[in-house]
């Protein structure tokens, strides 16, 4: 599934062909993709809206809608297991696995093209509510290493749970968060109020640079499924140190990589780096 660095590539990079433009037309063909809204329920919503913004919060990409100058609700494209956003000219045929079209002034469209059928692309007249209820966003200033020292002393909770945990911060998912803990040095079960500031410190600073420098490799493709929308992959799994190396040296210390299941994720980890809590027996799966 897309994570943070994935869905920040994507809205980053359909921004500069949305920005600006107005909705002409909606087409729906896989209906599920839009939620309770039906086709037609859907076009009246956004047709004549100008997208004002295109930004990202958690996993979601967010295109702020505006007409006459006012806010005028927003379109919530969430890419689950397989969804990907394309600009394709907007009189051209259906794309293959495409199940939704909005037709933008100028000439272009915006496809939503979804192997699976678990993406979903939802009209809200405002998100905020939603998006109250998330964690902070990682990259920015709310989240500090202060932030993150309090959080996880208020919780007794192992930490990759915690971490993957959306309430608690915003976008992470399973590949940054074993990628992040690794590089922290840190087991996922470690119980979060446990850490010392140093610790936690070394934690807060792993999580950021794990992000950035997914998003400055366009994110991660290691299956067919994540391409931008230039149809080109990511190159971040080239920089994985345990996620998907299970029987492969850690590339740090050359022990063996494990994986393991802990809240029922595969999970990834060097037994040499990343040390066990007492009474923790590791089973791999």
């Amino acid at each position: 599934m897309p994570e943070l660095p994935e869905v920040e590539t994507v809205a980053r990079l359909v921004r500069p062909d949305l920005e600006g433009r107005r909705v002409r037309a909606v087409r729906a063909f896989w209906p599920r993709t839009i939620g309770e809204h039906s086709e037609g329920e859907f076009a009246a919503l956004v047709s004549g809206a100008r997208i004002a913004r295109v930004w990202r919060r958690a996993k979601y990409i967010v295109l702020d809608l505006e007409r006459r100058g006012r806010p005028a609700g927003q379109i919530l494209v969430h890419l689950r297991m397989t969804g990907r956003l394309h600009i394709t000219p907007g009189r051209s045929q259906p794309r293959d696995h495409e199940r939704l079209r909005l037709s933008l002034e100028g000439g272009r469209a915006l496809s939503f093209i979804d192997v699976r059928k678990f993406g979903r692309v939802r009209f809200m007249h405002s998100a905020e509510g939603l998006f109250r209820a998330l964690g902070p966003e990682p990259l920015e200033d709310g989240f500090s290493a202060l932030w993150l020292l309090q959080a996880l002393r208020g919780r007794r909770r192992a930490l990759k749970p915690l971490l993957l945990d959306q309430s608690f911060l915003a976008g992470l998912g399973n590949i940054y968060v074993d990628e992040a803990l690794h590089r922290a040095r840190l087991h996922p079960l470690r119980i979060s109020h446990k850490l010392s500031a140093q610790a936690v410190t070394r934690l807060w600073a792993e999580i950021r640079a794990t992000l950035s420098e997914a998003i400055e490799r366009e994110g991660s493709s290691f299956d067919r499924f994540y391409r931008t929308p230039e149809g080109q992959p990511g190159s971040y799994q080239h920089q994985f140190q345990v996620y998907g190396r299970q029987g492969q040296a850690c590339k740090s210390c050359g022990s063996t990589v494990v994986k393991f299941t802990v809240a029922q994720r595969g999970t990834h980890i060097c037994r040499s780096c990343q040390r066990a809590p007492r009474r923790v027996i590791i089973s791999r799966p």
